[in-house]
């Protein structure tokens, strides 16, 4: 694990989480222990109208939590329109310390990696019905506007609403670095969350 990641774990395990928020979060974590004992991989879908910012990170943060829990999870992200995964976003990963390559322009595709042994993930912009999971899943609707048009979602056995608010508010404000943390870092404390009581109510 990369030094400042650790250091932002050490933070992000020991962050409160609000009790209205553990209802939404516990939902998560029940669909991951139910999975863990069928002896089954969850496979968790965050879902965002652009697949840009918010469920980008999500993704992330829930790759990072499943290989710092070693609980077997594939994380995937996708929405409802393809664009890119946002530039805003990927400088706010970078700053917590993960290692980031990209290739192409249009919609680059990033490689992002939390240490120097783990397959590093793959990160752009797709649509729900580009990249089709055969096996089931949680869809993890990420954004009030993904999860208010999307009724249906093939394949998912499961519909977790974990809403979180826009960072593109502030974009090209003297705010826009430090709440694109703010954000990547409330996604994160709160996926470490539900992964840290998967993993004890495990034991």
């Amino acid at each position: 694990m990369y030094p400042k990641l650790k250091i932002l774990i050490s933070k992000a395990l020991i962050t409160p989480i609000d009790e209205e928020r553990k209802v939404f979060l516990h939902q998560l974590t029940n669909y991951i222990q139910n999975k863990l004992k069928t002896k089954q991989t969850a496979r968790l879908n965050f879902i965002c109208t652009h697949n840009s910012r918010r469920s980008q990170f999500a993704q992330i943060w829930a790759q990072l939590a499943a290989a710092y829990f070693k609980i077997p999870v594939i994380s995937s992200s996708a929405g409802v329109e393809v664009t890119a995964f946002n530039e805003r976003a990927v400088a706010s990963i970078k700053r917590f310390g993960f290692e980031v390559q990209s290739k192409g322009k249009e919609n680059p595709h990033y490689t992002v990696s939390f240490d120097a042994h783990s397959k590093p993930l793959l990160l752009f912009s797709k649509h729900l019905d580009e990249e089709p999971i055969s096996d089931p899943f949680a869809a993890v609707m990420t954004c009030a506007h993904a999860d208010e048009n999307c009724p249906f979602i093939p394949a998912a056995e499961a519909r977790i609403a974990l809403r979180y608010e826009d960072p593109k508010v502030f974009d090209n404000t003297p705010l826009e670095a430090t709440k694109y943390d703010e954000r990547s870092f409330e996604i994160a404390a709160e996926l470490f969350y539900v992964f840290k009581r998967a993993k004890e109510n495990q034991a």
